[in-house]
Order: structure tokens, then C-alpha cells, then sequence
């Protein structure tokens, strides 16, 4: 018999702010974390906004520890204490072997590769960092969360671009479903803003080049959208096998039931124009949910504010639900926060659950001007007592691989 798995501590690090369920607000306000960059000197960039994190690092990680590891790194164990201390679990020598790991990013330690490349360069080979291959490679962010808080059980990392925090989420669920786990620390993470980053995206011409208007420049679904604008950041859950989580007296904020995912095999970086891919990764976890499409009432969307990814995220929905997709409501945490790439699946299912347990959703901001081709219900405007029943969150990546999870309102 499959296992029940809830939701117990959320951990976020994001341009709104650090913090768990209390950092919500912010969102449901409506505020936006996108400004100029002060990562690095944007001349000559083509975008000069980002969503960028400002947190206190001293508060988790020590400076000796911190010249050792790349911002991503830094992030996931922030986020990861967040949500620990907040579902108030505790891991000792009598459960942790049975405690898991599975935080992904897409890109890993660009930072310091870029740092340490130049390095090389100019100071020759033996400057560079002892430390540097341990403080790029994505698992490490796994690696570290582990070493750190001691879960000793299943420690795995994933890498699907911008599908990596829900891809880490159902991976995770459904270890703890099928028994191999009693709880797992899940999500992403990502620390890309940096200027090799930045003009790759902008040579793709990906970017929003909105630079007088950061707050502005990120509008899903807005016919006048020209890019998204990236973030950076970390979303990490407590999963929990319910009978545990339930003997320890603890919080419940949501109920996983449902994961799906697939594959577009049509470009390295378009979604396909048919959204059959993004259809069928929905329609995959609403059959593993076990569920009718029609008791989904509320989609945390991948809406990057990217031309086609609107467009086609919103056909995949009307062609899974029909009818049904006008009734559902539909917000864009980007519009945010940017664009969080191997964090984003992290965030936003963080924003599922939280949205599922206090019965508000967060409204998607600078949704102006109605584009004809994305015509649903997404939440312009202020938040919204919707109380769901039944939620989804969805990511896509480059290479055209995609993922949804289902969530829904906890009743034992």
C-alpha cells in the first residue's frame, strides 16, 4: 500500500526575503523583488535586472565554511535549515538513516567557475581553489544539506533546467510513498546571475531588456511581455510520511497525491507549439493523483513571461481541461520574484502548499494589457480567497522536459 506524504516545514531564500510561511504575506501583498543588478558592472548587457537574493549568509553558514562553497550551495542550506526548523522535526541517530536528501539545481556553480577561471588565467594553475570542484558540481548541494543537518538516508540530486525543484519534489515523494524514506528534505536552488549567465540568456534574447522598469518587467501572460528576467534563490519541503508526521504532532501544510512528467523531443530550448508535453506532464499527475481534471481549482503556472511559454503553457491547460479551464485559477509567482530557473520548482511548490493551507492565492503582477492568446483566469489584480481543494504546480526546461505536481487541502 503506497504511503501518504504531506508536507510539514517550508524553507525559502528569495528575492522577496528568507523565511517559511510567515514571508507569504509578501507575496500575497503583491510586492516585487526585481531591481538593478549589483551582482556585477551590467555595461554593455543587454538586461540589467534580476531578482536578486539578499539574505544574511553569516547567520548560516560560517566564513570559513563559506569561501568553500558557490551561492547555490549557500542557498539550499539556508532554505533547508528554514524548513527544518519550521517543521520542527527533529534528526538524531534514531531516525536518520531513514531521512533523504533531493535538492537539484540546473546550473550549479557558475560563480565560482567563472571566478575561478580567471584565476587560473592570471595567477596560473596552482592559485586556484583546492575547494573549486566541490564547490560547482550540483549534487554538492545535496551533499552539503546532508553533512550539515546529518540525514544519512536516499541522497540524490537532480538536473532538468527549469524543471529541477519539481522534478526534485515528486523524485522525493515518491521515495517516501513507496517506503524507502520516512521523510526527505526536497527542492532547488540556484545562484546564476552572473555576467557569463546573463549575456548567454541575453544572446538567446530570453532576457526582458524592460531595464527603466525592473518591478514592471516581468508580466506573465501580458501581451506586452518581452522576456523573462532571472532570479536566484532556493525552495526547499520537509516531506513526511503521514503516520509520522501525525505521531509527532506536527503542522501539516499540504497533502502531495500527485507527479507527472515528460518529454517534448522537439527543441533544445522551445517548448513544443502544441503543449502536448506540458499537457501530458499534467495530465500524469492528476492521474497519479488519482483525481478528476475537474477538481483542480487552482495552478501555480511556469508562466516565465516569455512569449511562447505563456501561449503554450496556456493551450496545454485548455487542452487538458476544456471548459473546465476557465474556472481554474492560475497565478505566476515569477511575476515576482524572475525567474528562479533549478529553484523555481522549489519556490513555487512551496507557494502551492502555502496557498492550499492558508486558502489565499497570491495575485500575478503588471498583467495589463489582456494578450488574446492567453485568456484564462490568472489572477491579475490583488490576492484571493480561494480556498483549493486541489492544486497544481508546473515547471518546463530547456530540452524540453517537463513536470507537474498535485497538491491538495490536508483532511486525515
Amino acid at each position: 500500500m503506497k504511503k501518504r506524504v504531506v508536507v510539514t516545514g517550508i524553507g525559502l531564500v528569495s528575492p522577496l526575503g528568507t523565511g517559511s510561511h510567515e514571508l507569504y504575506q509578501r507575496f500575497l501583498n503583491g510586492e516585487n523583488g526585481i531591481r538593478k543588478i549589483t551582482k556585477f558592472d551590467t555595461e554593455g548587457f543587454a538586461s540589467k535586472i534580476a531578482g536578486e537574493v539578499d539574505f544574511d549568509e553569516g547567520a548560516f553558514i560560517p566564513p570559513k565554511e563559506s569561501r568553500k562553497m558557490d551561492n547555490f550551495i549557500k542557498y539550499a542550506i539556508a532554505a533547508s535549515e528554514i524548513a527544518l526548523e519550521d517543521s520542527k522535526l527533529k534528526i538524531d541517530d534514531s531516525n536518520c538513516n531513514e531521512i533523504g536528501v533531493l535538492v537539484g539545481s540546473g546550473i550549479g556553480g557558475l560563480n565560482f567557475i567563472e571566478q575561478q577561471y580567471k584565476t587560473l588565467m592570471e595567477r596560473g594553475p596552482r592559485r586556484v581553489s583546492p575547494f573549486f570542484i566541490p564547490s560547482v558540481i550540483i549534487n554538492l548541494a545535496s551533499g552539503a544539506v546532508s553533512i550539515r543537518l546529518g540525514a544519512k538516508g536516499p541522497n540524490s540530486s537532480v538536473v532538468t533546467a527549469c524543471a529541477t525543484g519539481t522534478n526534485s519534489i515528486g523524485d522525493a515523494f515518491k521515495i517516501i510513498q513507496r517506503g524507502d524514506a520516512i521523510a526527505m528534505i526536497a527542492g532547488g536552488c540556484e545562484a546564476a546571475i552572473t555576467p557569463l549567465a546573463v549575456a548567454g540568456f541575453s544572446q538567446m534574447k530570453a532576457l526582458s531588456t524592460r531595464n527603466d522598469e525592473p518591478e514592471k518587467a516581468s508580466r506573465p501572460f501580458d501581451k506586452e511581455r518581452d522576456g523573462f528576467v532571472i532570479g536566484e534563490g532556493a525552495g526547499i519541503l520537509i516531506l513526511e510520511e503521514l503516520e509520522h508526521a501525525l505521531n509527532r504532532g506536527a503542522k501539516i501544510y499540504a497533502e502531495i497525491v500527485g507527479y507527472g512528467m515528460s518529454g517534448d523531443a522537439y527543441h533544445i530550448t522551445a517548448p513544443a507549439e502544441d503543449g502536448d508535453g506540458a499537457r501530458r506532464a499534467m495530465a500524469a499527475a492528476i492521474k497519479d493523483a488519482g483525481i478528476k481534471h475537474e477538481q483542480i481549482n487552482y495552478i501555480n503556472a511556469h508562466g516565465t513571461s516569455t512569449y511562447y511559454n505563456d501561449k503554450i503553457e496556456t493551450k496545454a491547460i485548455k487542452d487538458l481541461f476544456g471548459q473546465h479551464a476557465y474556472k481554474i485559477k492560475i497565478n505566476s509567482t515569477k511575476s515576482m520574484t524572475g525567474h528562479l530557473l533549478g529553484g523555481a520548482g522549489g519556490l513555487e511548490a512551496s507557494i502551492l502548499a502555502l496557498t492550499l493551507f492558508t486558502g489565499k492565492a497570491h495575485p500575478t503582477r503588471n498583467l495589463e494589457v489582456k494578450d488574446p492568446e492567453c485568456d484564462l483566469d490568472y489572477m491579475p489584480g490583488n490576492a484571493q480567497e480561494i480556498n483549493p481543494a486541489y492544486g497544481m504546480s508546473n515547471s518546463f526546461g530547456f530540452g524540453g522536459t517537463n513536470a507537474s505536481i498535485v497538491m491538495k487541502k490536508f483532511k486525515e
